[in-house]
């Protein structure tokens, strides 16, 4: 499906997003699994040791449950949102700029957290997270979170790019040579964010105070700036491991990315390295939410306290390059290590601009902000070059 193709298949729901769902009811007490579970995700989310045998979080489980786990990936949340539209899956490792439409859309499911054993023991931060939680009913579980880093070819920088503005402005880059068709972008509406996070602090007299909350005025700043932008972007990526080829095979050099994507180049012992400049960046804290049809309803609560268990929080944290829901994963496991948290950004929650999606009625702006059906057909304009 293309982007276009699945942006609009979901467009129609996307005005009301404002609005608040009206609770299902939730499943009280859990029965004989299904037999199986299906499962949207994003790339590198759910491992059964295919590339490394080493990450497996699945196939222990399948044993354990009998359900088998079938795995739809999705390179977009607009994609996450199209998939859960047309139903016939379970669940779905939703980012914050997805899980309030589904709730909206009445396309999920409030969990029944005492059907989750572990729930305790997610991150406290986490736990009532404003994406997931409405008016305290809980529609998913917090899965992993993380930075959208700038991932670069240290051969080309020696030293850590210092801002966002080897991706947005014409320059030449260390090596000498013009950026021009050397720089990706990501091609979801949400990456209007990544613009208005670096006019913040480029254009501070634009007043942007929340990347997610733009004006008239600030939101037009954004859209001119990834317009021209377009010149210097040789593709806009949503496919990770597309991605990876281009920075292996097409001369890539800087690009926004995911730590999932670096880690395996660095597996790959390729000249690549990630930072956060300066001007901070966006990110994404992803729930595991629960389709309001769900086939398999009594093996999607089992996956869901399968997923936040110390060892798959702790393995998936090190195959992904994120930070675990539950803290105790920190601890002894042997492929993050004790350090790998910290690595990861465990101190960093609070610097992060976490995806969520745009609304009318925002907090930071007196006169209103631009919602995201906007910024869907916006953003489809910027690749189609208008």
């Amino acid at each position: 499906m293309t982007f276009v193709t699945r942006t609009i298949v979901s467009i129609a729901a996307l005005a009301a997003v404002a609005g608040v769902a009206t609770a299902q009811d939730m499943k009280k007490e859990l029965g004989a699994g299904e037999g199986q579970v299906d499962i949207v995700a994003w790339p590198g989310y759910i491992e059964r040791g295919e590339t490394d045998k080493a990450y497996d979080w699945v196939t222990e489980f399948e044993a354990k449950t009998q359900c088998k786990v079938n795995i739809k990936t999705a390179g977009t949340s607009d994609e996450m949102v199209a998939l859960m539209n047309e139903g016939g899956f379970d669940l779905v490792t939703a980012s914050g700029d997805a899980s309030l439409r589904l709730i909206s859309g009445k396309r999920v499911q409030p969990v029944n957290t005492d059907l989750v054993p572990s729930w305790k023991t997610v991150d406290e931060r986490l736990q009532n997270a404003p994406w997931h939680t409405v008016d305290g009913v809980h529609y998913g579980v917090p899965y992993q979170w993380g930075a959208n880093v700038l991932a670069y070819n240290t051969k080309v920088f020696p030293e850590a790019p210092k801002s966002w503005s080897v991706v947005f402005e014409e320059q030449n880059l260390p090596d000498g040579k013009s950026n021009k068709g050397r720089v990706q972008a990501f091609d979801g509406p949400i990456y209007i964010a990544d613009a208005a996070l670096y006019l913040m602090h480029k254009k501070p007299e634009l007043g942007i105070k929340d990347p997610y909350e733009l004006t008239e005025e600030q939101y037009k700043a954004a859209l001119d700036l990834l317009r021209a932008q377009k010149s210097l972007v040789s593709r806009y990526w949503h496919d990770a491991m597309v991605q990876i080829d281009d920075f292996k095979n097409e001369g890539v050099a800087a690009s926004s990315s995911w730590p999932f994507q670096v880690n395996l180049l660095q597996f790959d012992k390729q000249p690549i390295a990630s930072t956060i400049p300066v001007e901070g960046a966006t990110g994404w804290a992803d729930t595991t939410m629960m389709h309001a049809d769900a086939p398999h309803p009594n093996c999607a609560y089992m996956w869901l306290e399968h997923s936040i268990s110390p060892k798959v929080q702790g393995d998936l944290a090190a195959w992904f390059g994120s930070v675990p829901s539950v803290p105790a994963a920190c601890k002894g496991n042997a492929l993050l290590t004790d350090a790998g948290c910290e690595t990861n950004g465990f101190s960093n929650f609070e610097k992060i601009h976490f995806w969520r999606t745009p609304v009318a009625k925002c907090t930071s702006q007196a006169a209103g902000c631009v919602p995201y059906y906007r910024w869907v057909t916006d953003m489809i304009a910027v690749l189609g070059g208008r």
